[in-house]
């Protein structure tokens, strides 16, 4: 098919190189030859009389007509992807339909288990696959390289629509030896102990984080990680602390040698969602696992 003389095939290709900044990766992922990408960069490059992707030193950059094009041009694929995957009719026992989520860890540990049981019992063909969460999560909903996210309400993004799924506090773990009065730590005590706390890989602060400064708490930031499920293991025989989801704090606590403690202010509820492109809304099989998603938390919430 063409518009204004322009191959629309040659559209994909010209989003996967944008996005990857490399012929050999990108005739990768297209499942083409390099020689056929070199090609298709060619016929692009005459078509927009414009160099498109500039080789500097190792690594390739984009013209300003193509960082110009990036967004837009995704935005079509995205909404062409969104037409031809979903279909007018679902039946989840029949489906073979492969769903990608973004998660944090913790994600993974309380409320993945009980939807990944579900969706074998009720679509055992369909295939699902995790990505890490990141800064801005939301992005790869825009990208297309996610099908949903679940993540705090607060760092969704106000474009696109969301579904609440269930709140929980945050609370406190220490080492079980630390000396604590009424199983409790005092505010003196949380702002001298050092603190365990999860950072993104890419930037960005944890949803504690986040709700500390908002009420003005400073503390010592000893470690970093990049796991939440790795917060509880990392204060075990050490005078630091730090703040996690309760359900994964209880989860962690049954391994031994970490123990819960009351903090001496309230910090906001941690509020999850699932949210999805606004372009895939009507998407049968992603209102399906949305369904599945708010079950499964209703059996291990409780709510």
């Amino acid at each position: 098919m063409r518009f204004r003389n322009l191959d629309l095939n040659l559209l994909a290709a010209l989003d996967t190189l944008i996005r990857v900044r490399n012929v050999s990766r990108a005739a990768e992922e297209m499942f083409i030859t390099q020689s056929a990408m070199s090609n298709a960069l060619g016929r692009l490059r005459d078509y927009f009389d414009d160099p498109l992707l500039i080789q500097v030193g190792r690594t390739m950059e984009l013209s300003p007509l193509a960082v110009s094009l990036e967004q837009p041009l995704r935005d079509i694929i995205v909404r062409i992807e969104a037409a031809v995957v979903a279909t007018p009719s679902f039946e989840p026992q029949d489906s073979t339909r492969s769903i990608s989520l973004v998660v944090s860890d913790y994600t993974l540990h309380t409320i993945m288990p009980a939807f990944i049981e579900r969706a074998a019992r009720l679509a055992p063909s369909m295939q699902f696959h995790f990505k890490p969460q990141q800064n801005f999560p939301h992005v790869l909903l825009e990208r297309g390289e996610a099908d949903l996210l679940v993540a705090p309400t607060a760092f969704c993004s106000s474009s696109h629509p969301a579904e609440a799924l269930y709140s929980e506090p945050l609370c406190c773990v220490v080492s079980e030896d630390l000396p604590l009065v009424e199983g409790a730590i005092s505010m003196e005590m949380f702002q001298s102990l050092g603190h365990v706390v999860m950072q993104p890989p890419n930037g960005g602060v944890s949803f504690a984080q986040m709700v500390c400064g908002q009420l003005g708490l400073t503390f010592r930031i000893d470690v970093t990680t990049f796991a939440f499920s790795s917060l509880p293991p990392l204060v075990r025989g050490t005078q630091r602390m730090a703040l996690v989801q309760r359900s994964l704090a209880e989860r962690m606590c049954r391994l031994g040698g970490i123990r819960i403690a009351a903090l001496p202010f309230d910090l906001p509820l941690l509020e999850q969602s699932v949210q999805w492109h606004s372009y895939r809304s009507r998407d049968p099989a992603l209102v399906w696992v949305r369904e599945q998603l708010a079950a499964a938390t209703r059996e291990v919430h409780g709510a």
